[in-house]
């Protein structure tokens, strides 16, 4: 089993967002103020708990079905698969990441997020061709029934 078959293209989006959180790491440093986020009320506060949940949870069905389904050679097509194509990548970069960092009452968890789904957004068509090339008509059949395939 080749680990990048496990990777997909993490490893590339890692390496394109890694900018983005060096860039807002330093600014955060030398520039609190422009990352900094007030409080938040209770309110946000428990929306950025329910979001933060649901992305950890996200990113572990998704992790959990990738590391049991791509060793058999299967095409992932339940749990989050049904609703976006890439929910490990749209998990971290939309969910957990940015609040995590309202929780912590900075703006750098959703800087780094933007830099991911960008990364994402830049790298997935390759690994969608790929994807295509192996499972041919069950890809197509699959890329029709996902529920937001633009996410």
């Amino acid at each position: 089993m080749r680990l990048k078959a496990l990777v997909g293209s993490g490893d590339k989006i890692a390496f394109f967002s890694l900018p983005f959180a060096a860039a807002g790491v330093a600014a955060n440093t030398c520039f609190p103020a422009v990352f900094g986020a007030v409080r938040p009320s209770r309110a946000l506060t428990a929306v950025s708990v329910v979001f933060l949940l649901l992305g950890i949870a996200i990113w572990l069905w998704s992790a959990i079905l990738i590391l049991s389904k791509v060793p058999k050679k299967e095409l992932i097509t339940g749990g989050p698969y049904s609703l976006v194509k890439h929910p490990l990548y749209t998990g971290v970069a939309l969910l957990v990441l940015p609040w995590a960092g309202f929780l912590l009452h900075t703006w750098l968890g959703a800087w780094i997020g933007i830099g991911i789904y960008l990364g994402s957004r830049v790298f997935s068509p390759r690994e969608e061709k790929d994807l295509a090339e192996r499972f041919g008509p069950a890809w197509e059949d699959y890329c029709q029934r996902v529920k937001l395939p633009w996410l």
